[in-house]
């Protein structure tokens, strides 16, 4: 048996949006059911070095499939400027359940921007209005690009507005999809006004308000990843039917953290998580329903999920580099 490694190019050939989504379904479900072991995510400070690690293992039985597997994940600001590396880099262990052989080593980073895409569509699918036909993506960063394109395959969008103080970028995402949707570069509100918006920015100071959102407008709050990261007025949060990916994450670092930490948001104002939805425990959007909102931390059982469609989808069109990472020989 042989390991593949898998760079991030590889990683994105294959991790088609068509299966990165329904596997991420099944990874919410599973988590829900009970039938997920997703040990919280741990970290190792390197005030030295102003950076840190995070490990994030985890296990899930999706009924016919299961998966196993960690990503090892940095965050270091400097690197760029010091050192021309990524301030965040990570590496994706795939493992067998069965015996724990390493299946896989992939990159971590690509895996992390294609499984977030797909959480968003997710939830876009079970809360955004059924003929959802435009999108508004505020930040225009490589997470945008994996917004459109896993938002597009379950709602059916033909205007895109993309949003963001970088003109370049802004001209580089409309460069990159012009020939499949109608992308327009345009304001903060004028994205928030499409019938499903995704922020991906890192900012701490909250750029979308209530008024700019229109009546029906679903949103997925993706850039929130640390104590202190707001996108959304409270007010936002306040007013909309709210849904989360995990209480510990999203109360600690998610969207919500901040008016929580105020005191502005307490238990009664989430209407619950994802997997609940998923799971038909909770009703998606209703008739009743205005504006949405879906806070997103990301999970390590997302990451698994992702990975082993990779894994799959590479074994099955011998993609990848195969090696004997063991030194166990080729036994087949």
């Amino acid at each position: 048996m042989q390991t593949l490694l898998l760079d991030s190019e590889a990683v994105a050939a294959n991790a088609p949006m068509d299966r990165v989504v329904p596997a991420l379904e099944s990874a919410f479900a599973a988590y829900e059911r009970g039938d997920a072991q997703m040990p919280a995510k741990s970290y190792i400070e390197l005030p030295e070095y102003n950076g840190d690690f995070r490990s994030m293992p985890a296990y899930m039985d999706a009924g016919d499939w299961d998966a196993a597997g960690v990503k090892w994940v940095n965050v270091h600001p400097d690197n760029e400027k010091k050192y021309d590396l990524p301030t965040v880099m990570g590496t994706m262990i795939y493992s067998d359940p069965e015996n724990a052989f390493p299946l896989a080593i992939m990159d971590g980073t690509e895996l992390t921007t294609r499984r977030t895409g797909a959480a968003a569509a997710v939830a876009t699918d079970y809360l955004a209005v059924e003929g959802a036909t435009s999108l508004g993506i505020v930040g225009a960063g490589v997470q945008a690009y994996t917004q459109l394109e896993a938002i597009a395959e379950v709602r059916p969008i033909e205007t895109v507005v993309i949003s963001d103080v970088d003109e370049e970028r802004v001209a580089a995402f409309v460069d990159a999809f012009e020939d499949r949707f109608d992308v327009l570069g345009g304001s903060t509100a004028e994205a928030a006004d499409c019938d499903v918006l995704s922020t991906v920015t890192p900012v701490r100071e909250p750029i979308v308000s209530l008024e700019d959102l229109g009546e029906h407008t679903h949103v997925n709050a993706m850039g929130a990843d640390a104590e202190g990261k707001q996108e959304l007025e409270s007010a936002v949060l306040q007013e909309a039917k709210l849904v989360i990916d995990d209480y510990e994450q999203c109360t600690h670092s998610g969207e919500v953290n901040v008016p929580w930490n105020e005191g502005l948001l307490g238990d009664d104002d989430i209407y619950g998580e994802i997997g609940e939805i998923v799971v038909g425990e909770q009703p998606g959007r209703t008739a009743a329903d205005g504006v949405t909102v879906f806070d997103s931390t990301g999970l390590a059982i997302q990451d698994v999920a992702t990975a082993r469609v990779v894994y799959e989808h590479a074994d099955e069109n011998d993609n990848g580099t195969p090696f004997d990472l063991l030194g166990i020989g080729n036994r087949e």
